[in-house]
């Protein structure tokens, strides 16, 4: 016997049009562009923004399960469009928009969508990457920066506006598909994580509760919205608090205080990245955050901005954060703080057995498929069946260490996946493409330190024939075309042969090491 969900006969639909009439005249989303105007939409205006969209997407078929290809960068578009979709009862496939058009068409074909919104500055892209698109509808700036004219066959975004009266009924079901998030994984290709309203909806509680976010917190949004932390952990937790969002394009260091300061921003997600440039920065006195959200606890940082940080862990596939610090208690520092109530969380040994205090081991968390846990990864039972252990485990792929205090420390992360700039990468997906170079023989790709994106990937070829010395060159031009910027390597090294461990596989820990040295 199934038990219920906290979400019954609930969808988006039903958190929107409640804060909507109860939160109306307060703002929600504030666009700060680099370029052009702003613009604040309150709950209310909001809401009926979702509301002609979903109507627009229905007069030109688009049905409950149907799929849209979302692939913008951060804008006011970019979220409609996504909680639009949802609205309608469609899915929303948001894609990352550094993909390259290999991994566009991959996106649309493997997804199945029917249509497909983008920006002026992907517009031709897109439209080359995935003809078979219904249609292709295109915003009027790229994020606020005046634009050029579409290509032919496009429609401007506005097209999709429609009238909210003409909506057709249909059930608040909390198991209809929300949306696609495509992650890294240790296959070729990115998998299909497919979020159901009610992990949409447990995103936006969770997360809320684990921030400790209030109706008048104002939360600024500056990493890539196609990702779950700008959608969990910022956007949803934000409109399920009655909270404000400020959506900047991107992260930049010169506008984080003028815009904090303007908008007195009290809530943030931070990465390393973001913290080593604002601490070349001066810091203003009078800024209003209480609380920023990063990958560690308490980082010395926190003494120079003044500003407590939390630390937690999570994963698209569990949709909030697994393991999180307090926002009321002390933290032990650079932890990933302790495991979240709303999850079981297990730390096995290679033999399956819970490790103890001050030991190292494989990160498990159970939850509740389609809740607490992602529903599955599309058209791809197999890597959902192989994602779980037989007692319906998720297998993160990460290694901690429960520490003696109860606090647990981050180890290390699957062999195969790199962490480049706070985005996942299956080394994988780079081989894929080096191998089918000609002129190679085999590759691995292992991670490098890297002092601001915290990894970086190198690839160590070996050459069909050897002398080649346009290889190199002819390598990187395919990972240009066929790889988003992020998982372009940053070295390709020829070698005349690989490390190997038992049964000739490539023993990785010894690229890892050579790298490790050569660093010094």
């Amino acid at each position: 016997m199934t038990a219920l969900t906290p979400f019954e006969n609930m969808d988006i639909r039903t958190l929107v049009d409640g804060q909507a009439a109860s939160r109306g005249d307060h703002a929600f989303l504030i666009w700060e562009p680099f370029e052009g105007e702003g613009r604040t939409w309150t709950y209310a205006e909001f809401g009926q923004a979702l509301r002609r969209f979903a109507a627009g997407l229905q007069a030109r078929g688009v049905r409950p399960g149907m799929r849209v290809l979302v692939h913008l960068d951060n804008c006011p578009e970019s979220i409609i469009a996504w909680l639009g979709c949802a609205y309608a009862g469609a899915v929303a496939v948001t894609t990352n928009a550094k993909s390259s058009a290999d991994e566009i068409a991959y996106f649309a074909s493997h997804s199945g969508a029917v249509g497909g919104i983008t920006q002026p500055r992907f517009a031709t892209l897109v439209k080359a990457a995935a003809p078979d698109l219904g249609w292709l509808a295109v915003t009027e700036t790229d994020n606020g920066a005046p634009a050029g004219s579409p290509p032919p066959g496009c429609e401007p975004f506005t097209a999709l506006d429609g009238d909210p009266t003409t909506l057709a009924a249909r059930p608040h079901d909390p198991m209809a598909h929300f949306a696609i998030q495509y992650t890294s994984g240790t296959t070729a290709r990115p998998k299909a994580v497919l979020w159901t309203h009610a992990n949409a909806l447990w995103g936006g509680r969770m997360c809320a509760t684990h921030e400790d976010l209030r109706p008048d917190d104002v939360h600024l949004v500056y990493l890539p919205l196609f990702h779950t932390n700008a959608q969990s952990y910022s956007v949803l937790a934000a409109l399920w608090a009655g909270a404000t969002i400020v959506v900047q394009p991107k992260f930049s260091a010169s506008r984080f205080w003028p815009v904090s300061l303007k908008h007195g921003c009290t809530w943030t997600s931070m990465i390393p990245f973001c913290l080593k440039a604002l601490a070349e920065l001066p810091i203003p006195a009078d800024h209003r955050y209480r609380l920023w959200g990063n990958g560690v606890c308490e980082p010395p940082t926190d003494a120079l901005f003044g500003v407590k940080t939390i630390g937690w862990w999570g994963m698209t596939e569990t949709i909030t954060q697994g393991t999180v610090g307090s926002a009321h208690h002390r933290d032990a520092p650079m932890s990933m703080g302790r495991p979240s109530p709303a999850y079981g969380i297990h730390i096995h040994d290679a033999e399956g057995r819970p490790v103890g205090p001050g030991e190292t081991g494989d990160l498990l968390v159970a939850g509740r498929r389609g809740l607490s846990l992602f529903l599955e990864y599309a058209g791809d039972p197999a890597a959902t069946a192989a994602a779980f252990t037989l007692d319906g485990l998720f297998i993160t792929g990460d290694r901690v260490r429960l520490g003696e205090d109860g606090f647990l420390y981050f180890a290390d992360r699957s062999k195969d996946m790199l962490k480049v700039g706070g985005e996942n990468v299956a080394a994988s997906e780079i081989e894929r493409v080096i191998a089918l170079v000609p002129g190679v023989q085999e590759v691995a790709v292992v991670a490098k330190r890297h002092p601001m994106l915290d990894e970086a990937p190198v690839a160590f070829v070996i050459q069909r024939a050897p002398g080649d010395g346009s290889l190199v060159d002819t390598i990187m031009a395919a990972c240009r075309g066929a790889l988003a910027t992020f998982k372009q390597p940053h070295e390709v090294r020829l070698v005349e042969s690989l490390p190997r461990s038992t049964l000739e596989k490539v023993a990785k820990a010894e690229l890892r090491a050579m790298l490790r040295e050569d660093a010094g």
